[in-house]
């Protein structure tokens, strides 16, 4: 099992019964900002803050984390894949990948 170190700002997911590591490295953070439908990422922060984001914040968030764990896939993949726990994983997945990106842990 690929364990998730959040020294490193990794977060696990199970996609299509395969457990994935996924890390918002700054190619993945660059990648994230040509995909977002806003103009910065502290546009995308502020909207999880508010809980504003729509469905497809979410999954470009992790479209961004799984490309930074070296997953080959992309937006069009995530569309038909099958995310263990639903949205509800997937939206918080992703609130764990941008504070992980912007934080260290205690």
């Amino acid at each position: 099992m690929t364990m998730a170190n959040p020294w490193h700002g990794e977060v696990a997911l199970t996609l299509d019964g395969e457990r994935h590591v996924l890390r918002l490295t700054l190619g993945a953070l660059a990648e994230l900002e040509a995909m977002l439908e806003t103009d910065t990422l502290v546009a995308l922060v502020e909207r999880y803050e508010a809980g504003k984001f729509s469905s497809a914040d979410v999954l470009r968030l992790v479209v961004a984390g799984l490309r930074g764990g070296g997953w080959s896939g992309g937006y069009r993949e995530i569309l038909t894949a099958e995310i263990a726990g639903g949205p509800l994983e997937a939206a918080r997945v992703g609130a764990e990948l941008i504070a992980r990106a912007f934080t260290v842990p205690d």
